[in-house]
């Protein structure tokens, strides 16, 4: 079986759900374009634990975590099955590491999964187990989380990191009329290309210590430390390529990244 890339996706606001755009169309590319996975691993800024945690239910349910959305949005399900033993797999691979983890039998999926889902694969017809960030254990604690987990991509999982390249949402709601995306944010997102790009894993790893706008960028480092799972997966030589660019209003940078082959952008 060949190794699959791994996916970090900014997932944007629950209403690309039922708004697709740029973004959505790229997920749906994605989806369409990558070798099937038989079960995806999606690691979503929106599970926070102080260990890792994988859900185990065979049925997770469609969790609406958020309000104030049109109540079309908390109709929708995304019925996918979910997969137990890929969940105590990834728990055994990251216990083995010297990584604690345990499961949750009762957990389903979060919009940072299900959104993006919605439109990789419409017919939920993967399972998908998620695993939790620990937003305590910073950046180097997550690539060693990916690193434990990359014999998965070499047998058909799809590790997928939900979050986002900016996300500050007291800018984001101050700038509504923005027209322009704030220079921060194309500056921190064109930081973040060329390090990636350049396999400078030390200069992203230390990001709030270099980047002169990363704590503006990330107020809180729940939503990028799922890129570094889904980095550290993909092995420490494979090169890094932009498989989608584009903003939420003035603050959100919204681009996607694909780690673990050749496809350079």
């Amino acid at each position: 079986m060949a190794t699959l890339p791994t996916l970090f996706l900014s997932h944007g606001s629950p209403m690309h759900a039922l708004q697709a755009g740029g973004a959505g169309s790229a997920w749906a590319d994605l989806g369409a374009t990558l070798p099937r996975p038989r079960a995806i691993l999606m690691v979503s800024a929106h599970w926070e634990t102080e260990l890792p945690m994988l859900s185990g239910h065979e049925k997770p349910e469609t969790i609406h975590d958020f309000s104030g959305f049109p109540r079309e949005l908390y109709s929708l399900r995304y019925a996918s099955a979910g997969d137990p033993a890929l969940a105590r797999q990834t728990a055994t691979l990251l216990r083995d590491a010297g990584i604690p983890a345990s499961v949750n039998g009762c957990r389903g999926l979060d919009h940072g999964a299900w959104v993006p889902l919605r439109w990789m694969y419409p017919a939920a017809d993967v399972p998908v187990v998620q695993l939790s960030v620990q937003p305590s254990l910073g950046t180097r604690a997550h690539l060693a989380m990916g690193a434990a987990l990359a014999p998965l991509t070499r047998d058909g999982v799809l590790i997928v990191g939900s979050g986002h390249v900016t996300h500050n949402l007291g800018d984001w709601f101050r700038s509504q009329r923005a027209t322009q995306p704030l220079p921060y944010v194309v500056g921190f997102a064109d930081w973040l290309h060329q390090r990636l790009v350049a396999g400078d894993r030390e200069a992203v790893l230390d990001y709030r210590q270099i980047q002169p706008d990363a704590a503006r960028a990330h107020p809180s480092e729940e939503h990028f430390l799922p890129l570094f799972v889904s980095w550290g997966a993909a092995g420490a030589d494979e090169n890094a390529s932009r498989v989608y660019q584009g903003l939420e209003g003035a603050a959100l940078c919204m681009d996607a990244y694909r780690f673990g082959d050749h496809q350079v952008t």
